[in-house]
This record gives structure tokens, C-alpha cells and sequence, in this order.
């Protein structure tokens, strides 16, 4: 008796599999694979030695040019604005009629940038580990966040870039920590809010976050570094969990730990 060949199984039947960084992974069959948004700047690297102070001076310097203020008066908007509205250009815009695309330009040139910046080894691998799609989720131009991921050697980690460019709403900017921006990115990328998952370091951002229902990640490895918190975070205890973060991480290898809790599913807070 001859044995009966084996059927070779249909393709078009097969569980669809995900390439991430040089691995695979199955998705299971409700679609399941969480979506990872990462934040750029004191989330994947220390921007504080490689990039604010350079942006700051910059912006400071734009507000005195285009203003026509005093150097004072500048570094005092360019506060009040980030503080009162999430980012600096907003208030420009506002208040001030400035261009946004000639802003971001002028103030993100940043020479040598490129040279100030280090990924380490075991971020590249706990990157590439991750399963399900991975994208950048950051209130700075697009043309800057691919000069940061290329010179850390993590571009190709990453399925997208959803840039400050991207973020506008019936005319209106809406960057981070805008609410409706969360909204409007889950339903372009056909994906419910609790399968999201936000790695950021401002808390601001999260809280509007894990509103809208995404699962929070509180990266504090720089801030932790630097012994204290910039912006809002400032003074805070940073040992201290907020009731809308999830996590909190000191370096991205934890994220691989977070993601085998299925049980702690994120579920909107009231408001």
C-alpha cells in the first residue's frame, strides 16, 4: 500500500505571521498583538544632553528673531507656551501667526546632533522582541525623529513615524497630550485603545492616554539618571505611581516583562 501524501496546507488559510527586527511572531487569531507607541525624545534616549538644550536655545532664539523680543521675554513665552499648551509652537501659532513648518525647521537643525547620541545593545534586542507593530509617536518633526532612530540604529525596529505633521484635525493641531489625537490614531490604525500601549516619560501624556483606555508605560530611566524630572514632572516622587500609569520601566528590556501580564488589560478611568 502506497501512503497517502500528506496535503500541503493552503496558504491562503495560514495564522498570518508578523516580521519585527529579524524575528517573527504568530498573531493570534482575534488580532491580539498589541500596538506599541513610543515616545522619542527621554523615552529611547536621553535628549537631555543630546537635544533639549539645543532645541531650547533655538526656539528661544527663533520667538527673539521673529518676535522681535527681548531675550527675556522670549525664554519666558517659550515656557508659558509649553507649559499652557503642550508645545511651545502652539501658542506661536495662536497667539503669534507663525508658521508652523518654517518653527519646526528652523528650530530642529541641531548640527552634530548625530554625534551625541548612543543606543545601547540590550535596547536594540528588547526592541526586536517585541511582538505585534511598533511605532514612534512624537510631538518633534518627522525629519528629526529619523535623524535621532538613524543614529541610534533603531529606524528599522520601527513599522511608522507618526510625527507633530501628522497630528492636525480639521485644521487644527492636536500633538500630545490631546485627547482626540489618541482617538483619531486608534481609529486609523483599526485598533482598539486597550490594545495600545504608550511608553512615555510625561505624565501628561499619559494621563490623556489611559482616558481614551490605552495601557500606560511610565519610562523614568532619565529621569532617574539626572536625579530629577524636567517640565511637569519636576519635584515629583518619582517612586510614586500615578493612578493612570500602568507601569513604570527603567530601561526598555522591562517592557518585555509588562507584556506577559495579560490580566492587567487597561480599562479607561472616569473623568
Amino acid at each position: 500500500m502506497i501512503p497517502a501524501r500528506r496535503a500541503r496546507p493552503d496558504p491562503r488559510h495560514a495564522r498570518p505571521r508578523v516580521a519585527f527586527g529579524g524575528t517573527s511572531a504568530t498573531r493570534g487569531r482575534d488580532g491580539s498583538a498589541p500596538v506599541w507607541l513610543f515616545d522619542l525624545d527621554d523615552t529611547l534616549h536621553d535628549a537631555g544632553v543630546s537635544a533639549f538644550r539645543g532645541i531650547n536655545v533655538a526656539m528661544t532664539d527663533y520667538i527673539e528673531r521673529e518676535l522681535a523680543v527681548d531675550r527675556a521675554e522670549a525664554d519666558r513665552l517659550r515656557g508659558h507656551y509649553w507649559a499652557r499648551y503642550g508645545a511651545t509652537m502652539l501658542g506661536l501659532i495662536r497667539h503669534h501667526g507663525v508658521r508652523a513648518p518654517h518653527f519646526l525647521h528652523d528650530t530642529h537643525r541641531l548640527p552634530g546632533l548625530e554625534q551625541r547620541l548612543r543606543a545601547h545593545p540590550h535596547d536594540l534586542a528588547a526592541l526586536a522582541r517585541l511582538p505585534g507593530r511598533r511605532l514612534i509617536l512624537t510631538n518633534a518633526p518627522r525629519a528629526y525623529a529619523e535623524r535621532v532612530l538613524d543614529a541610534l540604529g533603531m529606524r528599522r525596529l520601527f513599522h511608522g513615524i507618526v510625527a507633530i505633521e501628522q497630528m492636525r484635525m480639521f485644521g487644527h493641531w492636536r500633538p500630545k497630550p490631546d485627547a482626540r489625537m489618541f482617538r483619531a490614531l486608534c481609529t486609523k490604525l483599526r485598533v482598539r485603545p486597550s490594545r495600545c500601549v504608550l511608553v512615555e516619560d510625561t505624565l501628561a501624556h499619559q494621563k490623556s492616554a489611559r482616558a481614551v483606555g490605552l495601557h500606560t508605560v511610565w519610562m523614568q530611566r532619565w529621569l532617574l539618571s539626572r536625579g530629577s524630572a524636567h517640565g511637569p514632572e519636576a519635584g515629583l516622587e518619582l517612586r510614586r505611581k500615578p493612578a493612570f500609569v500602568c507601569d513604570r520601566i527603567r530601561a526598555l528590556p522591562d517592557l518585555l516583562r509588562i507584556r506577559q501580564r495579560p490580566s492587567q488589560r487597561p480599562r479607561p478611568i472616569p473623568r
